[in-house]
């Protein structure tokens, strides 16, 4: 018995999200925006106080992401209540200065800046369980955020899904167009290259001619072209079905697509395959575009 197969989800590049968090420390808005790049790239713009969260919030963004270039915004308000005042701690501060105070007797001549002293390691404290709390909130409040972020690239790319299918459809219809009228085509040229013989009354073997109209048929025979086009849509549904971060190989698809179309329009002896390989080229655009922000 066959199942189905289940069709994994494609992702855009392109998508926004923003989650906002409150709490009794104030209010919190993570914004994540991202557009299409070749890699991943990602870029944090975070409050000073909370610089030590970019390594874990990298580390969430590339397991859940393949490609694109995504930007990570957050804005902090402490509640209007809290307490911002800093705990400076008296004996490290003093022993900073008298470390300093030595050097200057040392023959250092540049002075002491208090906001030096202050910046010193261990000198400025601020209450670790309270900080490690309100990092924990702000962890669960960027999943949130990353988690309507991923369903926001997956929407899109399930669009995009489809505007690709529809098209891959089209092209098929070209190929079955332009192989159903082939026969008719060639019969068509043999029969204006004789009609242009008894014309100019030339008087030609036969066995010459015919020989003469299988080598045209060979050169203007597109059949090969044809069955590559075939091949290449179902490679390219295939590649749509098993989803993930499929894009590079979509574009290659393309290029692909491109060459077979290309040679179809030089081989064109009729109005008919050219008008074909014109739109073929059209649809084929229009895929690339869209392949251009799949991740």
């Amino acid at each position: 018995m066959r199942m189905n197969r289940v069709k994994r989800m494609i992702y855009s590049m392109t998508a926004y999200a923003r989650e906002e968090i409150k709490g009794d420390w104030g209010t919190a808005v993570w914004e994540l925006r991202s557009v299409n790049q070749r890699f991943l790239e990602t870029y944090f713009r975070l409050p000073e106080q909370f610089r030590a969260l970019e390594i874990p919030l990298r580390d969430r963004l590339r397991k859940k992401l393949q490609r694109g270039k995504v930007e990570c915004n957050l804005r902090f308000t402490p509640g209007a209540g809290k307490d911002t005042s800093l705990n400076v701690n008296e004996d490290m501060a003093i022993a900073v200065l008298r470390s300093a105070e030595w050097i200057q007797e040392k023959g250092a001549t540049a002075s002491i800046d208090p906001l030096d002293v202050l910046r010193w390691p261990g000198v400025l404290s601020s209450e670790e369980a309270d900080m490690d709390s309100l990092q924990a909130e702000l962890l669960q409040g960027f999943e949130k955020a990353l988690s309507s972020f991923i369903d926001h690239r997956a929407r899109e790319g399930s669009n995009m899904r489809s505007l690709i299918e529809e098209r891959l459809r089209d092209i098929r219809s070209n190929v079955t167009k332009v192989r159903e009228h082939m026969p008719e085509i060639i019969k068509w040229q043999r029969e204006r290259i004789a009609t242009k013989f008894e014309e100019a009354k030339i008087d030609l073997d036969a066995e010459r001619v015919e020989q003469e109209m299988v080598l045209l048929a060979q050169k203007v025979d597109v059949a090969e072209e044809l069955d590559r086009l075939d091949s290449h849509i179902k490679e390219t549904l295939n590649t749509l079905e098993k989803g993930g971060a499929c894009g590079r190989r979509l574009d290659f698809m393309m290029q692909e697509f491109n060459r077979e179309a290309n040679t179809l329009g030089s081989k064109s002896i009729h109005t008919d395959i050219t008008a074909a390989a014109v739109e073929m080229k059209v649809l084929i655009e229009q895929m690339r575009e869209q392949i251009q922000n799949i991740e």
